[in-house]
């Protein structure tokens, strides 16, 4: 393109929207790695370089991925599932307007949120899964599975956006999309079907429960997560407007009110306050508030904090269970009880609790409201159809693709840990567990796996 139509193009450009998403999309990168230091965090000691090193491959894999092709396929014209390659290689994205700000920034803070989904989804395979095998898998999973999912609810031809879903910042291509990823890479693992089920030495293994270990790594991945789910939430409005202002404070309230309502609740159960429950809380705040932040009212998100701290921790203990031991259920991350638990209630939530003023407030978007504000029980339907279809798409899509790449010699999925037991049973899980957590927490005196 010659450099006087781009001056042109940029001229047309709004340069405070422009600075505006620009400070929010530096201020979101480092989210990115930081999910891999809190995956860090949650790891066993030994396994924590480990457990980080995904996340730094998510960065560059994602950014070729997104440069070549998955821009395109997610923002591109085409059919109501995915777009086709008229942007190939970011062919003519330059400083043309999307908005008021140039498309070729659009398309680095839309790449942050591909990258921060594959990041977290990739932790169903800490400590279990092979690096080298995420390698193939990070560039398949955003081209099949987030690329078409994000085409679907946010671009101008998508079928969900048509059909009136509500989704600020990705409740379902956000977080139903991890959690049910992560869940399809865990039971994968402990049920492999090809390759890794034939290798003598990776074998179907139930991981020993243990507490987080290295809770600095928890601190500082709270710290820039929490900071930088800010910066996505006000500049998903990709302007400067009150709007902005209200999605950053709903954020900042609904994970403040996660993150003490189970703080507290373990400190009434344990007499422990805990970074880990500290963590979690605001973790499912943010969760709930994400695809809601740009439709509800300061009230609403407070209460839904609290919602998804109570939630999202009932769903932690399921990992706990005798019965999970038994069906090798392994939730390393915490991401489905998080993510995809606390996705599916914010997505719904949302349905419930939209409010057409607040979603007025950058003066631009009309929406018919939710259920309880506004009357609109059709809205309700519309969110839960979002939710099934994005886990559908999610968990069968990324076991299909995981189990592909098992096929390939070199490419195993199952990692070797001489250290996991195979298929540990109760008793046995109780004499591996490595103590309580700094919470206070033990599965098997707290009575969340009874021994038959």
């Amino acid at each position: 393109m010659p450099s006087s139509a781009v001056q042109t193009a940029w001229e047309a450009c709004d340069l405070t929207d422009t600075l505006f998403v620009l400070v929010c999309t530096v201020f979101c990168w480092p989210i990115i790695p930081a999910v891999g230091l809190a995956y860090s965090g949650y790891s066993h000691r030994r396994n924590g370089m480990a457990s980080f090193m995904p996340s730094l491959l998510v960065m560059g894999c994602c950014t070729i991925q997104w440069f070549f092709i998955g821009y395109s396929l997610a923002y591109g014209e085409g059919s109501g599932v995915i777009g086709n390659l008229k942007y190939f290689a970011h062919w003519g994205v330059l400083a043309e307007p999307v908005g008021t700000i140039p498309a070729i920034l659009f398309s680095e803070f839309q790449l942050i949120f591909c990258a921060t989904v594959c990041a977290i989804a990739v932790g169903g395979a800490c400590e279990r899964g092979r690096t080298v095998a995420l390698i193939p898998f990070i560039f398949l999973w955003t081209t099949f599975i987030y690329c078409p999912l994000a085409h679907m609810v946010w671009s101008d031809d998508g079928f969900l956006g048509n059909l009136g879903v509500l989704d600020f910042a990705g409740g379902t291509p956000v977080h139903i999309c991890s959690g049910a990823t992560a869940s399809a890479l865990s039971i994968y693992l402990s049920y492999p079907l090809f390759r890794s089920k034939k290798s003598a030495t990776r074998t179907p293994s139930h991981i020993k429960l243990h507490g987080p270990g290295n809770s600095m790594h928890q601190l500082i991945a709270l710290v820039i997560i929490w900071n930088s789910w800010l910066a996505f939430d006000a500049g998903t409005t990709l302007s400067l407007n009150f709007k902005s202002i209200m999605a950053l404070c709903v954020t900042n309230l609904c994970a403040s009110g996660g993150a003490v309502t189970w703080a507290c609740l373990t400190y009434y159960e344990t007499g422990k306050w805990s970074l880990d429950s500290t963590f979690l809380g605001a973790l499912a705040g943010l969760v709930l508030i994400t695809p809601s932040a740009g439709f509800i009212d300061m009230p609403t998100a407070f209460c839904f904090g609290v919602a998804g701290a109570l939630i999202c921790r009932q769903a932690l203990r399921i990992k706990a269970t005798a019965l999970a031991a038994r069906w090798r259920w392994v939730d390393n991350g915490d991401t489905f009880a998080t993510h995809c638990i606390g996705g599916f209630v914010g997505t719904v939530a949302t349905g419930l609790f939209a409010r057409k003023e607040v979603a007025a407030y950058d003066g631009a978007t009309v929406i018919e409201g939710g259920v309880f504000f506004d009357g609109n029980v059709r809205q309700l339907g519309i969110q839960v159809l979002e939710a099934v279809i994005g886990f559908t798409w999610s968990f069968v899509g990324s076991y299909v693709i995981i189990a592909l790449i098992d096929c390939v010699p070199g490419f195993e999925v199952l990692a070797t840990d001489e250290d996991i037991v195979a298929g540990m049973d109760v008793a046995e899980m109780e004499e591996s567990f490595d103590g309580e957590r700094e919470d206070g927490y033990h599965p098997f005196k707290n009575g969340d796996i009874h021994l038959e």
